[in-house]
């Protein structure tokens, strides 16, 4: 089992770069991380007693992104603007090329806007202004291939036989795959993993569906030797929370990103000095406040038959699949017996038992 593991993890992924002098070995930093991975904040995070707050580190270009980066990332904001801010994201991402050659009196005209909502449109986008904007559309729109094919509805209806209901699916699935990864930050990602690594105790917290992604990150990370617990009852969650300190690591799951009975027991472990992490489909909601580390995920279009609990559910198991797999890579000589060991000890439980037959 060790050799297959070490297979896995060493075939698949490179080894990380030495640490600096002082740093936790075998923990690379990645490309416009801060030496301290807590000197990122989010803007308006309520500062620690005692911890100086930096700059927040730009936000790297995503490695490996989807094809169309701009579009996960109206996808993923759209909940958050208003409707005529809306229109203006829709019609950049629907038409990068027409969109970049107008001026923004003229973008304004032509999505029934005015000219301030263009403006607070790209600043919502992560652009300056609009003429940041323009460069990036015009660089989106030379990476498009002229026979690129139109984008196909997922709605599934009470009319839809089984094989379209599998098929808008699978495609609504492969669609927040693409967009989480392309709007994850990979700065962001590296810091936390390094705080899981480097975890005295881990507490991951998530109700209802995200309930069952904190079960998952839990269990994964106790496979590999870690002191992992998922709450997905508010009352205890708040009372673990109380006994967290630095050295430890608290993360939040929730698609919302304003779910009390999450943000809580979050706020309480910021509070008490514990590294705090966020995966949220909202980056601007109440939960970014606390989290010194924020993980963005994506979700496909909320339906009448699909809701959000479920399509939220694809986008934040990836990320979980992230941490643990980069967190074992850096932990590698420890993870991997303890994997080994956690194979063995419940190899018997896969053995099928005879049956005895009767005479």
């Amino acid at each position: 089992m060790t050799e297959e593991l070490k297979e896995t993890f060493t075939g698949a992924l490179p080894p990380g770069p030495p640490a600096p002098a002082g740093g936790t070995p075998g923990a690379p930093s990645a490309p416009g991380t801060p030496a301290d991975p807590s000197a990122h904040v989010a803007p308006g995070t309520p500062a620690r007693p005692g911890t100086p707050v930096g700059p927040a580190a730009p936000a790297p270009a995503p490695v490996g992104a989807a094809p169309d980066p701009l579009a996960a990332k109206v996808r993923a904001l759209a909940p958050s603007m208003t409707r005529s801010m809306q229109r203006v994201a829709e019609a950049v991402a629907a038409d990068p090329a027409g969109c970049a050659a107008l001026t923004v009196t003229g973008l304004a005209d032509r999505t029934g806007t005015s000219e301030a909502t263009v403006v607070r449109t790209a600043r919502a986008l992560g652009y300056p202004g609009y003429r940041d904007l323009r460069l990036a559309l015009a660089g989106l729109a030379a990476q498009r291939t002229s026979g690129r094919p139109p984008a196909v509805t997922s709605d599934i209806t009470v009319d839809d036989p089984v094989e379209a209901v599998v098929a808008k699916l699978a495609r609504d699935e492969q669609q927040t795959l693409a967009d989480t990864a392309a709007a994850l930050d990979t700065a962001q990602l590296a810091a936390a993993v390094t705080a899981l690594a480097d975890a005295r105790r881990i507490d991951v917290y998530g109700i209802g569906a995200s309930g069952l992604v904190a079960q998952d990150l839990a269990q994964k990370l106790l496979r590999i030797g870690l002191v992992a617990h998922a709450h997905s009852d508010p009352h205890v969650a708040v009372t673990g929370a109380v006994q967290l300190r630095t050295g430890d690591v608290a993360v939040a799951i929730t698609h919302s990103g304003a779910t009390a009975d999450v943000i809580e027991p979050l706020r309480v472990a910021f509070e008490r000095g514990a590294t705090t992490v966020a995966v949220t489909g909202r980056p601007d909601g109440p939960v970014a406040q606390y989290a010194d580390h924020l993980l963005t995920t994506s979700t496909a279009r909320e339906t009448e038959l699909r809701p959000a609990a479920m399509s939220s559910r694809t986008s934040q198991l990836l990320v979980v699949d992230c941490l643990f797999t980069c967190v074992t890579q850096r932990t590698y000589a420890t993870a991997a017996p303890a994997l080994s060991a956690s194979y063995e000890a419940l190899a018997h439980r896969r053995t099928p038992r005879q049956r005895t037959h009767p005479r």
